[in-house]
């Protein structure tokens, strides 16, 4: 673990990649499932830039990625919120071969429980998990320091066919899309959609054990883990029973598309609230890359049934995001989203958040994007509401982003 937080900050820049272009980088429907992975086996399309730092030790390979958003955030209405903080993530990695496959390890870290001072930073009708023992509404939790730590092998069965296993303390299963921090749609959005607990929350997940085939375009995959959220000390690893199950199916016809199915059973996953919850999860992810950019988008949906009492909430999402001319961003997000911890009565509301933004890139550290950014963020809310959000808030951004780059 040590080498990999030691290695996130010392690797010279001078070797960073738009992996993308490299040879092996864009695939056809038979490619190796693990090229195309963000967090866990969840995977971007092929044809996603990867901008990364890599250089190779023996038959080892290495590759490091990170973003860090500096942001502030100004909401209206009676429970709107104001912070500066920042969001954050880095990875490091290393390949080689072994046995006739090809084994990789993993760690991937946050500062965020540093920099999002209180357990939290401020975002309208976002709700899930806890701060100070209490259920968070209107605020979004920080990331864990350990956000995963993993092994990953995988293993040629044929021309088309492999299978793989991955083994992770801290991990991603294989349920939902990609999770919104590595997504490519939603790479100048650096606050969590308002669905994230409905459709990609189980992200950072305890006890994780995937085991998986790949035939041609379509992979198949089984995991256990423990559903528990991690608890509020961000600093720690957490641990528990392998209690919970899921299963995807993932589909990539080629290198622009790819599209995911998921089904999991979550033991306990909220600490305040009793039962189960059974997840369902579909995704439509779609890359374009052209001259000087590239555009991605993504459709999603996520349903969580509460076994204690039997009620079904709903999230739909949509999310865009085009590079154009090198250095500009114009991004997009519409979500339609059931909440029912909004008012301690349980009440469940429909919301409706609206979100547009645009970034620029300027080039002032070599082989780092310095983004100037900013992104509003329209609602719309059930008139029983109003008291306690007024009849339109408002959201607006603003950020500085620092990522790894390319060398054009």
């Amino acid at each position: 673990m040590r080498f990999f937080i030691v290695l996130l900050f010392t690797v010279p820049l001078a070797a960073q990649h738009d992996m993308s272009n490299m040879p092996g980088m864009h695939h056809d429907s038979a490619a190796a499932p693990e090229t195309m992975e963000a967090s866990g086996t969840s995977s971007n399309p092929a044809s996603s830039p990867m901008n990364m730092a890599h250089f190779t030790a023996g038959a080892w390979r290495f590759m490091i990625h990170g973003v860090a958003f500096v942001e502030d955030i100004q909401q209206t209405g009676p429970r709107g919120g104001d912070k500066l903080f920042s969001t954050n993530w880095f990875m490091g990695e290393a390949e080689h071969g072994l046995g006739g496959g090809k084994l990789s390890v993993r760690a991937m870290v946050s500062l965020e429980p540093a920099t999002v001072m209180d357990r939290r930073y401020p975002e309208l009708f976002q709700t899930g998990e806890t701060a100070y023992g209490k259920p968070i509404v209107d605020g979004q939790h920080p990331h864990n320091f350990v956000m995963e730590l993993a092994m990953h092998y995988s293993h040629p069965l044929g021309e088309k066919t492999s299978w793989e296993l991955y083994a992770a303390p801290v991990g991603d299963p294989a349920l939902g899309p990609v999770a919104f921090p590595h997504r490519v749609s939603a790479e100048e959005l650096p606050t969590a959609p308002i669905g994230h607990h409905l459709q990609d929350s189980t992200h950072v997940s305890y006890e994780v054990v995937t085991g998986g085939i790949t035939h041609g375009m379509l992979r198949v995959e089984a995991s256990g883990f423990h559903g528990g959220e991690p608890n509020e000390n961000r600093w720690n690893i957490g641990y528990g029973a392998m209690d919970s199950y899921s299963a995807r199916a993932t589909i990539s016809p080629n290198a622009n598309w790819s599209a995911q199915i998921s089904a999991g059973r979550l033991t306990r996953p909220e600490a305040l609230e009793p039962g189960d919850q059974v997840r369902t999860e579909a995704s439509v992810t779609y890359n374009r890359p052209y001259a000087n950019g590239n555009w991605a988008t993504s459709v999603i949906w996520g349903r969580v049934h509460k076994t204690s009492g039997g009620d079904n909430l709903d999230g739909y999402g949509f999310e865009s995001v085009a590079r154009f001319a090198h250095k500009n961003y114009a991004t997009g997000r519409i979500e339609l989203v059931d909440k029912d911890e909004l008012l301690a009565t349980g009440q469940e509301f429909r919301i409706g958040a609206y979100t547009a933004g645009y970034t620029r890139d300027f080039y002032l550290v070599p082989r780092i994007a310095t983004g100037l950014g900013a992104n509003f963020t329209t609602y719309r809310m059930p008139a029983t509401l109003h008291p306690y959000y007024g009849e339109r808030p408002v959201a607006i951004l603003i950020f500085l982003r620092f990522k790894l780059r390319d060398a054009s």
